[in-house]
Order: C-alpha cells, then sequence, then structure tokens
C-alpha cells in the first residue's frame, strides 16, 4: 500500500496522463467525515473488459510500461476503501475518458493520512507537457481554491525549471495554509 493519499492520487493522474488525456481534473475534498477525491480525465477510456482487468494487480496494459508487469493503482485503492469501508468508484468508456472517485472516512484508523498536497500538484502539474492542462480544485470545510497548469504556466513562464516548480509549491503551500488556517478560525 501506499503512505499517504496523495501516493494514489499521483498514480492515477499519471494513468490519466498516460491514456493520452489532455485535461485532467483533480478534486480533494476534506474537512467533514470524509475525504473525497476524483481524478477525471477525457482520455481514451477503457472498455469493461479492460477495466477489470485494471482491477487485477497482476495486470497492466500492454506496452505501457516496458519492464513491468504489474499495475497496482486501481488495486491499491479498492484495498484501501475496503479496508476503511469507503467507497471506489470508476466510469468509464472508450474514447470518453476515464473518472475515478474515491470516498474514505476521514477517522478511521487505516484511512492513510493525505499527505503533501503542493509537493504532489506541483510534481504532476510539472510532469504534464504543454498540451495537457490538469485543473486542481481543492476544498477543505466549504471554503476552496482552485488553480488550472495553463493559468500557472502563464503567470510563470512555464514549468520546465527548477525555480517555477518551487514557486508553484510555494504558492500551493500558501493556498493550503490558507485554506485550514481559516477553517481552523471558524
Amino acid at each position: 500500500m501506499h503512505a499517504t493519499l496523495c501516493d494514489y492520487v499521483a498514480d492515477i493522474v499519471q494513468n490519466a496522463l498516460e491514456a493520452g488525456a489532455d485535461r485532467v481534473g483533480l478534486e480533494i475534498g476534506t474537512g467533514g467525515s470524509n475525504i473525497k477525491v476524483t481524478v477525471s480525465d477525457n482520455g481514451k477510456g477503457m472498455e469493461p473488459k479492460v477495466l477489470a482487468a485494471a482491477r487485477d494487480p497482476f495486470w497492466s496494459e500492454p506496452g505501457k510500461h516496458d519492464a513491468r508487469r504489474v499495475g497496482l493503482g486501481l488495486p491499491f485503492l479498492q484495498q484501501v476503501a475496503d479496508a476503511t469501508g469507503g467507497r471506489l468508484t470508476v466510469d468509464t468508456a472508450p474514447g470518453k475518458g476515464t473518472t475515478v472517485a474515491l470516498s474514505l472516512p476521514a477517522s478511521h484508523w487505516d484511512t492513510p493520512p493525505l499527505g503533501d498536497i503542493p509537493v504532489t500538484v506541483a510534481g504532476l502539474m510539472s510532469f504534464a507537457d504543454d498540451r495537457t492542462d490538469l485543473i486542481l480544485k481543492r476544498s477543505h470545510g466549504g471554503q476552496g481554491y482552485s488553480i488550472t497548469r495553463h493559468e500557472l504556466c502563464e503567470a510563470l513562464g512555464g514549468l520546465q525549471d527548477a525555480g517555477s516548480i518551487a514557486l508553484l509549491r510555494d504558492f500551493l503551500r500558501s493556498q493550503e495554509t490558507e485554506l485550514l488556517e481559516g477553517f481552523q478560525g471558524e
């Protein structure tokens, strides 16, 4: 299993990018009784037979990873959902993209910690190519913020160098701090 929910998020977003998506939505919601994560993309989608295979930890899409024969993204998500009494849904169709939605009880002892959202999102945004827009919608206790990769590239002049990625990470950290402090003050 992964150490944090951000590790799961990174894996699922990377799968979306590898599926040819040029638009990936990432929603992370906390502050209530459940932690909710949704990754939606407009990639190639999956037929029911491929989705069933993708839930098998000993299967990986042929040609996707030459050095690896397993795919653990969805199986790990299902395992954490089952262990916590949470819920995992995957809505997909060929040519229509895929939406992976996870809801976990925030107070369950087997729910992994959220992890470092700024570091994870900065890494994902720098991983995506210039044609791909990654849209983050983050909420906590009814408050939130959103940002898109295209907006960030325009403001920072791109995300190809360490300096712009560090600025992105610092910006996201300030958004997280403001979001969580604002919630605590209510």
